[in-house]
């Protein structure tokens, strides 16, 4: 009998080892990393339809469409870095929840962030595609077998076109033709992002829309109101806008 209560309990702490084993191997161990767009012009927010903006020439214009690629997003530090799985996101102003998303991190210090503005060319050639790359969101060019980077239009009194109409869908990816860019972005001055276990740290970064006009390149509405397929002038404005981007805040929280 007393063997027998031995064997019982030798199993009963065994099992308890176990289970204790299990809960410490379930302890989160990873923060989340949350990434926020807003989208403005100059110091204003981007407001759809309705706001006049004036670019640097004086043109007039307003916005009734913008939005763009963010793909191979990943957080810098010194000599490490956390890189997002199936990074692929279709920033769109009119669709307040496609201007925020989520990625797990190990627990770390990050003092960057860099991403592509922009489809990579392995995902340009990779035949159909879901979610954010399915060419049902009005964003892949099926006569040019490619994705469309990034898209503006609206509408401007300096336009030449019918309605007065501007309209910038910037792509291509294939040798001298590459639209996509790569941004890194620093955080602010003593803002570092410390991913915690269990917690939830938010990089904002503002992304501003007058850039496309004035920045590397001169672009004038009056000159070039539209622009719907690959080449130079695409280029310059892809260049443009790759510097749009700023990080203006990281905040921690439960």
């Amino acid at each position: 009998m007393m063997k027998q209560f031995g064997t019982y309990y030798f199993f009963l702490f065994a099992l308890i080892g176990g289970f204790c084993s299990c809960q410490k191997s379930m302890i989160v161990n990873t923060g989340t990393i949350k990434v926020t767009f807003v989208n403005k012009v100059k110091s204003n927010p981007l407001v759809l339809n309705t706001q006049t903006y004036t670019n640097a020439f004086n043109e007039t214009y307003t916005v009734s469409r913008f939005r763009y690629y963010i793909s191979n997003v990943a957080l810098n530090g010194p000599g490490l870095s956390a890189m997002e799985e199936e990074s692929y996101h279709l920033v769109d102003e009119a669709l307040p929840a496609s201007k925020t998303f989520n990625f797990e991190s190990e627990k770390n210090t990050f003092s960057s962030i860099e991403f592509l503005i922009g489809v990579d060319s392995t995902r340009n050639v990779s035949g159909a595609q879901t979610g954010a790359l399915d060419p049902l969101n009005d964003m892949f060019w099926s006569w040019n077998s490619g994705y469309v980077m990034a898209k503006m239009e609206g509408n401007s009194p300096q336009s030449n076109q019918v309605g007065k109409k501007i309209e910038y869908h910037i792509g291509g990816f294939k040798g001298a033709d590459n639209a996509v860019r790569l941004v890194n972005l620093p955080f602010p001055p003593g803002k570092l992002a410390n991913i915690k276990a269990g917690q939830i740290s938010e990089i904002i970064i503002e992304a501003d829309l007058d850039t496309w006009w004035d920045d590397t390149h001169a672009i004038k509405i009056a000159e070039l109101p539209i622009c719907t397929t690959p080449g130079s002038k695409a280029k310059d404005i892809a260049e443009n806008y790759s510097n749009m981007f700023k990080v203006t805040n990281v905040l921690t929280f439960k």
